[in-house]
């Protein structure tokens, strides 16, 4: 996970003492926890990380789908790692979020978590356990365990993590789906975690700074980021949500994602897009396009997702009486183009810099 350095002092024990002395205390107690359906159907961990065997171990008591993710955390999304704003224990919540926010995209309850976690020899127990510590207390936020997984030694950190869930049959959020007339709508605002990069990777002499309570509600986007999972849900069981994806690679990323799977364009209405006004100060402060900061390369976790257009009330009360919320940003059309349309009526091009895995 890029040149990551301990910021720790003290003991820097061998695979099977951590794995004894912190693991097996920290993650015991999971047999026999479970999660069930709506529509009455069970899984429930017969062994998890407490039983110390090769494999956790579910029993499945009927119909359903499993839904399988794996994500690796990179090196250069943890800039403010090195810059000392995130801790060993934030990576490690990020990691579990991170993966456990596929499952929410999915519409699944999640039911468990695998890691991997490697290291340097010399990285010692405190940071260590409070990586560890991190992942735990993701997991329980979400409301499932960690079952187990992979520790070792390496080079230097790598961290990567495997999310498990489960959804009533033909549950499943799929990116494809999307029709012509269908809403695209977005759960929350966009492009926090980009205004935290901006803003805390720009600070030198003389920058005008944020008061320190703005300060913690942008780096929080990556200290404490959520899996939507309570939504994910709504959507599922709705019946009237056509596509679905998470927001991981930035707003615009996912509605030209689903425009490419559902075989559709987009108008995405400018007006429309929820703002956070932290992210309007910090693209003043830093001379950045609002738009572009939004739509762009943002790690945010939040769903974005298509929906028949009669469906749009019903799924909107779904949301209320959950206490939860959405917001209608556009809507597809047949042309295969994704476009802005500015509040005078002028569309472009949908403006910002989507995230591109290397190859």
């Amino acid at each position: 996970m890029g040149s990551m350095q301990s910021t720790g002092t003290g003991t820097a024990s061998d695979e099977p003492t951590r794995l004894a002395d912190i693991i097996a205390p920290m993650f015991g107690g999971q047999s026999g926890w479970s999660q069930r359906l709506q529509n009455g159907v069970q899984a429930e961990l017969i062994a998890g990380a407490d039983a110390q065997d090769d494999c956790a171990v579910f029993g499945i008591d009927g119909a359903m789908e499993i839904v399988v993710g794996s994500d690796y955390v990179r090196g250069p999304k943890f800039q403010l790692y090195e810059l000392g704003y995130l801790s060993n224990y934030d990576i490690g919540y990020y990691l579990a979020m991170a993966n456990l926010s596929d499952i929410a995209a999915m519409g699944a309850l999640p039911i468990a978590l695998l890691t991997v976690v490697r290291y340097p020899r010399s990285l010692p127990d405190d940071d260590f356990t409070a990586l560890m510590e991190g992942i735990r207390d993701a997991c329980r936020q979400a409301g499932t365990p960690n079952v187990g997984g992979d520790i070792g030694s390496a080079e230097r950190i790598i961290l990567s993590a495997s999310a498990v869930g489960i959804v009533e049959r033909g549950g499943s959020l799929l990116r494809t789906g999307a029709r012509a007339g269908d809403r695209l709508c977005v759960t929350g605002p966009t492009g926090v975690a980009a205004s935290a990069q901006r803003y805390f990777g720009g600070l030198g002499p003389g920058s005008a700074k944020l008061p320190p309570a703005e300060e913690e509600v942008l780096i929080s986007a990556w200290r404490r980021p959520q899996a939507l999972v309570r939504e994910g849900r709504c959507l599922s069981t709705s019946g009237v949500v056509t596509s679905c994806q998470d927001t991981s690679d930035g707003l615009k990323a996912g509605v030209q994602s689903l425009a490419a799977a559902g075989g559709v364009g987009f108008v995405v209405e400018e007006s429309a897009l929820p703002v956070a006004d932290i992210v309007a100060e910090v693209a003043r402060l830093t001379n950045g396009d609002l738009t572009s900061v939004v739509l762009g390369d943002s790690v945010d976790f939040q769903l974005v997702f298509t929906v028949a257009e009669d469906g749009v009330s019903q799924l909107s009360k779904i949301f209320a009486d959950a206490g939860l919320d959405f917001c209608d940003i556009g809507y597809a059309t047949e042309e295969r183009e994704v476009r802005l349309r500015r509040a005078d009526g002028r569309e472009e091009e949908l403006p910002g810099v989507p995230w591109r895995h290397a190859t």
